[in-house]
């Protein structure tokens, strides 16, 4: 959500911030439903000036016996003049937030111009493709061939974007994820936190999922939302609070199945894991004051990256440009991973800085240390959310990067303790 004020002060600078999203002018139509909302309030102001007023002025006719009739005849008309003035000010501004919430958040100046992924920015690689010395297989070859990943049980059981894991593979996707929560709450100083996996509405909508993505989500028949991610639930711990300067940074860790509908993606990753409809990855989420998000969107990156290198994968960070930004970040990293059974680069992560954007739609606040005890004096948090990283892709990573000539897969040495020391699969 936006902050109307900015809008009012410079609509054409708004306008020019929503172009470069690729989208049209809005603040006109914004500032009309602005104006006729404090019109309408203005005015009902005014009218119940008025009565106060008509209210001393019959009290003082009663006490000298005069005639009260066209008094009280006013003060039933102002009433409903009140009534009527208050629903038009209630609809114009359920218009002008039907407006705003429909909105993406402004970009950072630094987020390059563009219209897709082919306009992102590689700001440094770590590591180069590897020569494996055979021709490399896709993820899905190596696990069918060990016998260990069946898409054919996964139809059967759910229909098509699920996976059937077996034996050492279904153990390697457990121990990447036990790797992943430990390292982010052992080193990286978040708090590990179980949180649902069903949401309601005003959850989905804090983090800009509701109402615009709907159709990406999938509904219960009760309401409510299976999860796309745990950035859903951990965002939402602050929604309607007012915390302590502090406790600031608050770093939150899940690592939780997701859920998502893959609409308009017909035809796309149709062989493989790389695009599920189910999948697990260990999410990062930090509340920070505005002065420090910059800073901790960095660290956050850097933390996911410490997954990828530590997994023995060659990866790059690239800052995604306008058309490629998502609707509720403000500028984004993503984390792309080279497959070699693909010989493409894939994303495994992505870590945005929302700014005060989602916290305006959950209305979560802060109190500066300066202004506590005093009853005002509270600011908008910043949220960051990263994947740290997605359990799947990881796996399909792991799988085509280590494969060896016999159809092996040798094990990283950070997974191996949770892998009962094994050293190769196969």
């Amino acid at each position: 959500m936006h902050d109307i004020r900015i809008v009012r002060a410079d609509p054409a600078g708004f306008d020019a911030a929503l172009a470069r999203r690729g989208l049209p002018p809005s603040a006109e139509a914004i500032l009309a439903q602005d104006a006729a909302r404090r019109a309408a309030q203005t005015t009902a102001q005014e009218a119940q000036s008025r009565r106060n007023q008509l209210s001393k002025e019959i009290g003082q006719a009663k006490r000298q016996g005069g005639d009260t009739v066209a008094l009280e005849a006013e003060g039933t008309a102002l009433r409903g003049r009140m009534e009527a003035l208050d629903a038009e000010a209630r609809a114009a501004d359920a218009a002008q937030t039907a407006l705003l919430e429909a909105l993406p958040n402004l970009l950072d100046p630094a987020v390059p111009e563009g219209r897709d992924e082919a306009d992102n920015v590689v700001l440094h690689q770590h590591g180069a493709p590897p020569e494996l010395g055979f021709a490399p297989k896709q993820h899905f070859e190596i696990g069918e061939a060990l016998g260990l990943m069946d898409f054919g049980a996964a139809a059967k059981l759910a229909g098509a974007r699920f996976t059937v894991l077996r034996g050492a593979l279904a153990r390697l996707e457990r121990a990447l994820g036990q790797y992943m929560i430990s390292l982010h709450v052992d080193e990286h100083g978040y708090s590990e936190t179980s949180v649902p996996l069903l949401v309601n509405d005003a959850t989905m909508y804090g983090t800009g999922q509701l109402p615009k993505f709907s159709e990406d989500l999938f509904r219960t028949t009760d309401g409510r939302w299976l999860i796309p991610t745990a950035e859903v639930p951990l965002t939402n711990l602050v929604a309607g609070e007012i915390v302590a300067e502090n406790t600031l940074p608050l770093r939150f860790t899940a690592l939780s199945p997701c859920f998502r509908s893959e609409a308009g993606s017909a035809g796309r990753d149709t062989r493989g894991m790389l695009r599920q409809h189910q999948f697990s990855k260990a999410e990062m989420v930090a509340i920070t004051r505005p002065e420090d998000s910059a800073a901790e969107h960095e660290r956050m990156t850097q933390c996911a990256e410490r997954v990828l290198t530590e997994l023995g994968l060659v990866w790059r960070r690239v800052l995604l440009c306008a058309g490629d930004t998502g609707f509720s970040a403000t500028k984004t990293y993503d984390l792309e991973v080279w497959l070699p059974g693909q010989g493409a680069w894939r994303e495994i992560s992505s870590c945005s800085n929302c700014g005060d954007f989602q916290a305006r739609r959950m209305n979560a606040r802060y109190r500066p240390e300066a202004a506590q005890g005093s009853k005002g004096g509270t600011a908008f948090l910043h949220t960051l959310n990263g994947s740290g990283v997605a359990v799947g892709r990881a796996l399909i990573a792991v799988l085509e990067t280590h494969q060896q000539a016999d159809g092996s897969v040798l094990i990283p040495a950070v997974l191996r303790p949770w892998m009962g020391g094994s050293e190769r699969i196969g």
